[in-house]
């Protein structure tokens, strides 16, 4: 299971940034994951809470996936479609020949901090 992995270096990028740029109280982590990255969103969304739970800078944290389609064109004839939902399989004319253009990534999209009270 290698989401164990990808969800400590999520950690580690966030925490650089965090103190890059003084930033505390992060609440939300907003992960963008391809349907073609090998990457199961159910499994990081299972080890998440064990990975931060010792970890004050996280333990409070919540983490999102936004699943990213992956889309495709047919080098054949220029159908762009679904990937997984076509099977790899063109279903215009039948290839498999392709182009993807999307759902190979795994981008932190955004990180929500807590709004600070004024006192």
């Amino acid at each position: 299971m290698h989401e164990i992995g990808i969800v400590r270096e999520v950690l580690r990028t966030v925490e650089s940034y965090a103190k890059e740029n003084d930033i505390k109280n992060i609440r939300e982590i907003v992960l963008e994951v391809g349907e073609l990255s090998q990457i199961i969103p159910e499994y990081m969304q299972e080890v998440y809470p064990y990975v931060v739970e010792d970890d004050p800078m996280f333990s409070e944290t919540k983490l999102v996936i936004e699943t990213i389609p992956g889309l495709a064109e047919c080098d054949d004839c220029d159908e762009i479609y679904n990937v997984v939902e076509c099977e790899g399989i063109c279903p215009e004319c039948g290839s498999t020949r392709k182009t993807v253009y999307s759902g190979t990534q795994c981008n932190i999209k955004e990180i929500h901090v807590a709004e600070e009270s004024a006192e």
